[in-house]
């Protein structure tokens, strides 16, 4: 593998890392301290679904940022892109760590995090939009599967480096005491302190990093957008739409809802926890890398065939047993079947990388991978409100359950409707007159034999 390739796969790592580092900073970081945000005296449903909705409202800004990013990335370049939304979160998560709380400004601290949390979701949105297509075009075709393994990895090393951190920072600064204890009052700004540095860091480092040369290459297309949503490209864009759906959901109803089944219904404390979903997450990476290798081994469109059909049976069945016995099963077993559920449900992300590129041809690439990715999130951010309605005829500690069990079936579903994409050769251009893109009259007196083109 040549310099230039190592170091695009490395900077979609890194910035993988700093993005999910930032996703997840109010399931980790925020939830021992949400009460600094909140009224006193808030019904444990609603402050359930207040924190909730702080972290869905990143995912809806995620798909709005695909579509802003996607149009850039395919136009102005994937580096230049990824710069510029990578500096954008930085600075909207230093601004949130600066925050006062609901005692200072009442309600319209709660709203600020919403906002702040909206906007980050918008620049987040455009990071892996244009990162992952650059590391991808450079990636050699066997490698590709293990390679976006990799690069997905940087979810799980993400929380585990954020679990660490916050569960030193409650060492130092206990959560013990209400609204007045150190971690609820400070502690908490230091994770978000710390993930605007790295973003800081990454950007600096990010500029010695090349310009995708498939992209340089190829006619660029006039309207991405416009093309994404015609043609072959419109079909696949379907195609991932479901199998993302499946994916998103089934990573909220298992992510997010974790920590609250472990305090609430399993009584633990969020020091327990927070190192609890640390080792899971610590497991998760090597399911990542297995079903990077398996993928590549087999195909794609089977190993997601699988995962969804364990996802529906056995992840489902063993949330089942956690709800049921996190209240009096010891930490081991509870901590085992944490594991299971969060390696079986989220180790399918590590093909994705590989997958929805290899959807999608070069001159609408960033835009596919980046709506494909995260339009889906939509229709899944909403999640607990779906939830709470569920509670009115079953016990509300199992509503994630049944969502959970329908990401599953999205996935199988999602994955037979689409082609197996391992042997994709993604410097190629559309393959049909509907899907050709309108280039620009720039790129249009161009030579039309060039790697990466379409041909005239």
């Amino acid at each position: 593998m040549t310099a230039e390739a190592r170091s695009t796969i490395w900077g979609a790592f890194m910035g993988f890392f700093v993005d999910m580092y930032d996703v997840y900073l109010p399931i980790v970081a925020l939830t021992p301290a949400l009460i600094y945000f909140q009224p006193k005296g808030l019904p444990a449903a609603a402050a359930t679904t207040v924190f909730y909705v702080v972290f869905a409202v990143t995912l809806i800004g995620r798909p709005i940022g695909s579509f802003i990013f996607g149009h850039f990335g395919d136009k102005i370049g994937r580096r230049k892109t990824t710069m510029i939304a990578v500096s954008g979160f930085g600075l909207v998560t230093l601004l949130i760590a600066l925050l006062p709380g609901y005692q200072a400004i009442g309600m319209a601290a709660l709203v600020l995090l919403v906002l702040l949390r909206l906007v980050d979701g918008v620049f987040l949105g455009g990071e892996y939009t244009a990162a992952s297509p650059l590391a991808m075009e450079y990636c050699p075709k066997p490698k590709r599967g293990f390679y976006s393994a990799v690069i997905q990895a940087g979810y799980p090393i993400a929380y585990v480096a954020i679990s660490l951190l916050v569960a030193l920072m409650l060492f130092v600064a206990p959560a013990k005491g209400g609204l007045n204890s150190p971690y609820v009052q400070w502690g908490w700004r230091i994770p978000f302190i710390v993930g605007s540095l790295i973003a800081f860091a990454f950007v600096l480092w990010f500029r010695r990093v090349p310009e995708s040369r498939s992209w340089m290459q190829s006619e660029k297309t006039e309207n991405p957008i416009k093309t994404l949503f015609t043609g072959e490209s419109r079909k696949a864009l379907l195609q991932v739409f479901i199998v993302m759906t499946g994916f998103w959901l089934a990573l909220n109803t298992t992510i997010s809802t974790l920590p609250q089944v472990l305090t609430r219904t399993g009584g633990l404390s969020s020091t327990r926890v927070t190192l609890l979903l640390l080792v899971a997450n610590v497991v998760l990476v090597s399911g990542y890398l297995l079903v990077g290798v398996v993928g590549q081994r087999i195909g794609r469109r089977p190993t997601m065939m699988l995962l969804g059909l364990l996802i529906t049976v056995v992840s489902t069945s063993a949330y089942v047993v956690l709800v049921q016995t996190a209240g009096h099963a010891g930490l081991i077993e509870v901590g085992l079947l944490a594991t299971l559920i969060t390696v079986l449900t989220v180790s399918g992300w590590g093909l994705l990388s590989a997958y929805i590129n290899e959807r999608f041809h070069i001159g609408v690439r960033a835009s596919g991978f980046g709506i494909g990715y995260s339009l889906a999130v939509i229709l899944p951010a909403f999640y607990s409100f779906v939830m709470l309605w569920m509670a009115s005829f079953m016990p509300y500690k199992y509503t994630q359950i049944p969502l959970l069990a329908l990401g599953g079936l999205l996935i199988l579903l999602g994955a037979a409707m689409g082609p197996e994409t391992r042997d994709v050769d993604i410097a190629e251009p559309a393959q049909s007159p509907a899907d050709r893109p309108e280039v620009s009259s720039e790129a249009a007196g161009r030579s039309g034999d060039r790697r990466g083109m379409v041909p005239s």
